[in-house]
């Protein structure tokens, strides 16, 4: 039979996984270091990115801290050099994201390119530069963060919503590519999560409750629960899995919206 377990083990793996300072990006790097695999923590914020790192070795695992900027083609080309160097690179995640919440007439175009430049270009630079050594080395997972706002919208998320969608295109496509060198591409899919960027939204309490509305759990979702996602398609246990967006959003996107009350949800 199967050893399901050692699917899961990601023991003697190398990662790295951009936007580990905090939210779904330090969740990504906990899970997949709690899981065996030796991780290199990157973030703009420096200090974050250590203390990430800090708290994984603290707690029996192996990791570092990087500062990088995830704008910045050069400095993600840089991070992939540094990874390199050090040996094969089995695993690689990003999950920074910018988003500036405006009506597209009142967007500038210097707020069209900061949310473009990060989350798009972003990406792609990623895809570039860890792309390259995976197929050289022939294997390796890639990871992405999109979005349920890549399908579902509200006025105001326009921008944001096209970079997400962009997103899970982008993952299609080179997981097309990338397919034939045994390298998989993939994407978790959140929807509301409780994370320091969303911490404003949840002070509100009718937008809290809101949105918990949307999913079919009735509730927001943490970031542990996108990080365990995304250990899971790095992993053998998604061998089989490239070129998806994996919705990790409570079941937001397989709705209309908040249940209107016309049907009861439990049996009379």
């Amino acid at each position: 039979m199967q050893d399901y377990r050692k699917l899961f083990d990601l023991s003697g793996k190398a990662a790295v996984v951009i936007g580990a300072a905090s939210g779904i990006g330090r969740a990504s790097a906990e899970a997949i270091a709690s899981l065996g695999a030796r991780v290199i923590c990157a973030d703009a914020d420096e200090a974050g990115a250590a203390a990430t790192a800090a708290d994984i070795v603290a707690a029996g695992g192996q990791a570092e801290g990087y500062r990088v900027n995830a704008a910045d083609g050069a400095e993600i080309e840089a991070l992939a050099h540094h990874a390199a160097r050090r040996g094969q690179i089995d695993i690689a995640v990003s999950t920074p994201a910018l988003n500036i919440r405006k009506l597209i007439v009142d967007y500038t175009e210097e707020e069209y390119d900061r949310v473009m430049n990060l989350n798009m270009k972003g990406t792609f630079n990623f895809f570039r530069s860890f792309g390259r050594p995976m197929m050289q080395q022939g294997s390796g997972s890639i990871i992405a963060c999109s979005s349920m706002r890549a399908v579902t919208i509200e006025p105001g998320l326009g921008v944001y919503a096209a970079s997400k969608a962009g997103i899970a295109q982008l993952v299609k496509a080179f997981a097309a590519e990338m397919g034939p060198y045994g390298v998989r591409v993939n994407a978790v899919m959140p929807s509301i999560i409780e994370t320091r960027l969303t911490a404003p939204l949840k002070e509100r309490a009718d937008i809290f409750k809101t949105y918990a509305g949307h999913t079919v759990l009735n509730r927001w979702g943490q970031p542990s629960e996108v990080g365990a996602a995304v250990a899971f398609l790095a992993s053998d246990a998604a061998s089989y899995i490239s070129g998806s967006s994996l919705a990790v959003d409570g079941g937001w996107t397989a709705i209309d919206g908040p249940p209107t009350g016309l049907t009861a949800t439990r049996p009379s």
